[in-house]
Formats: C-alpha cells, structure tokens, sequence
C-alpha cells in the first residue's frame, strides 16, 4: 500500500503542474485585461497609457505567459500563492477566509444527506417492488431532476420574501456582532437553512438511487440466500450483510466527495450572497484576477488527486479483497 500511495502521489504530481500549466494559458487567453479594471473602467479611461504600462508590468502581463506561468510556479514551489490583484491581499489567505463558510455548507449537507439517504436506500430495498416504494422512487426521481438554482429562486421567493420566515442572503444578520452567543447560534442556523437545503435535496435523492441500486443487486447474490435459509431477518440481513457489501462503490463516492465539500457551488453561493469559495472563484474570473485563479484551481486539482487517492484507500480497508501491490 505503501509503494502505491508514493506512486500515486508522483503521477498527482505530475497531473497538478499539467493542470496548472494548461489553465493558466487558458485564463491568459480570456479575452479582458485586469488593468482595466484596475484603472476604473472597462477603457482605462481613467489612468494614462504610461501608467496602464506600469500597471501592466506590475502585474507582469508585459511577459509572454509561458515566462509569467514559469515565474508563478517558482513562487509556488517556495509556498508563495501570489497576491490577489484586486484584492491586494495574499491569495492564501483569501482561500482559508473562503474553506470555512463553504465547508460549514458542504459539510453540513453530506451528513444530512448521508443520515437520510441511506434509511431511504434501505427502506426502497426492503419494500422493492412495493407501492410505497414506488412512490418514493418516483419522489427521488423528481427532486433528483429539480435544478438547484429553480428550487432557490422558488425558496427565496416563498420563504423569504413572501412567508418572510427566513433571510435571504449572506451568512449573518446585520447586527450578528451584537447578539448574544445563543442568538449567534439562531442567526446562523436561520441563514444556512436555505442554502443547506437546496446542497442537501439533490445528494440524497442521488445517494438513495445509488445505494437502492447496489443494494437490489446485492440481494440476488448467493450468500444472501445462505443467510434467508439460516432464518435471518430480512431486516438483519440488509443491515449486516447487504449494507456491508454495497459500502465500496458508496465509500468511492466519499472520497470523490471531497473536491466537492471545498469548491462549493457557484451559483448557489452567488444566490445566496454566501462568501465562499464558489463565490470567490466567480469574482476572480470576472476581474481577471489570475494569481486567485491560479491558486484556486491548484487548490481544487489537489483536492481531486487527494480525493481519488482517499477513496482507493477507503475501497481497500472496507474490502480486503481489493489489494493494490
């Protein structure tokens, strides 16, 4: 296992400078200039030809981006992320200010949507073929078909503006720095319903598709039938046995997870004025801010590499079978 994860962890290496390399090209040729932003205006108007120039050499773009792209990653080898153009803060920085409110997300729909999911996974098993179970199937399906982006605008509009029950926005209230620690604990729970609920509805109709699907199969298997003839429960038998042997392909899709618990959703996080790392990495493509680009897609390259490297381990300690030598 040992020689393995080395090896691994060589090709991730190889895969993340590949990543880097062929990304920043890309944002390079990205038509729009940060200088123009810089100036005040898409124009520039407001800065003279000599001093966009300065500019432009501050930030570097007078270079080829092949010479620019060798200067980042000499940065990067000695921990350097750059600073935010815009911004002028360390790019760091600005992605651990970003990982906690997205983690408090992300983090908090993967266990929702683990702890529903997988009774709802066991109970469509157990009632295969049932009424209730197709009305459940076809309730999954159509949440599962429901885009994220519809069903927030559709809770904005009805929680929030109409019903007024819940905020609309932002991660806190606008006085959250006056209230108490029980109040500040109310005002985060009321605006991460929303948000949480439109991460969550989407993974467990996914997960419980998933695990219906493997466990169905699983139940044809002979040792299934092995335990029915030494008189086991159909209920103990989908918990010890079947549960157990459908863990691999779930347990992968923990470690693929992972990328997912960081990187946020985009769009959620822009509908939600959420600060986090899926609204972070849409501003830095709006003003062209390269080295945040960069040290954001670093951050989700690594991420994947780690992920798929976490659930080829996981898949080997659940499975003895699996032997990677």
């Amino acid at each position: 296992m040992l020689s393995y994860v080395v090896r691994r962890a060589l090709i991730g290496c190889v895969t993340l400078f590949l990543a880097s390399f062929v990304v920043y090209g890309l944002v390079r040729a990205i038509p729009g200039d940060p200088t123009a932003f810089e100036a005040g205006g898409e124009g520039g108007a407001r800065l003279s030809e000599e001093q966009l120039a300065e500019l432009r050499k501050t930030y570097g773009l007078d270079r080829h981006w092949t010479v620019a792209y060798a200067s980042w990653l000499g940065n990067l080898l000695t921990g350097d992320l750059g600073t935010s153009f815009r911004m002028r803060r360390p790019v760091a920085t600005l992605i651990l200010e970003a990982a906690g409110p997205t983690l408090l997300l992300s983090v908090t729909s993967l266990l929702l949507a683990y702890c529903i999911s997988i009774p709802l996974g066991l109970h469509a098993a157990y009632r295969f073929g049932k009424a209730d179970e197709r009305l459940s199937a076809a309730v999954v399906y159509l949440l599962y078909s429901l885009p994220s982006y519809v069903v927030a605008i559709y809770l904005l509009l009805l929680f929030g503006v109409k019903l007024r029950w819940l905020p609309l926005s932002r991660m806190y209230g606008p006085n959250y720095d006056d209230l108490t620690t029980h109040q500040k604990l109310w005002d985060l729970a009321a605006h991460l319903v929303l948000p949480v609920t439109c991460y969550t509805y989407g993974a467990v109709a996914y997960y419980t598709r998933f695990l219906r699907a493997n466990l169905s199969e699983v139940v044809r298997q002979d040792f299934i039938r092995t335990a029915r003839a030494k008189g086991l429960g159909e209920g103990a038998i989908l918990v010890r046995h079947a549960l157990r042997s459908s863990l691999v392909p779930f347990v992968t899709m923990v470690g693929l997870s992972l990328p997912a618990l960081f990187s946020g959703s985009v769009i959620l996080e822009r509908i939600f004025s959420w600060p986090g790392m899926g609204r972070l990495f849409f501003d830095a493509f709006l003003y062209r801010d390269y080295p945040l680009v960069m040290g954001l897609t670093l951050t989700f390259s690594l991420l994947v590499v780690a992920g798929t490297l976490i659930a080829d381990v996981l898949c080997a300690a659940v499975d003895p079978r699996i032997s990677y030598d």
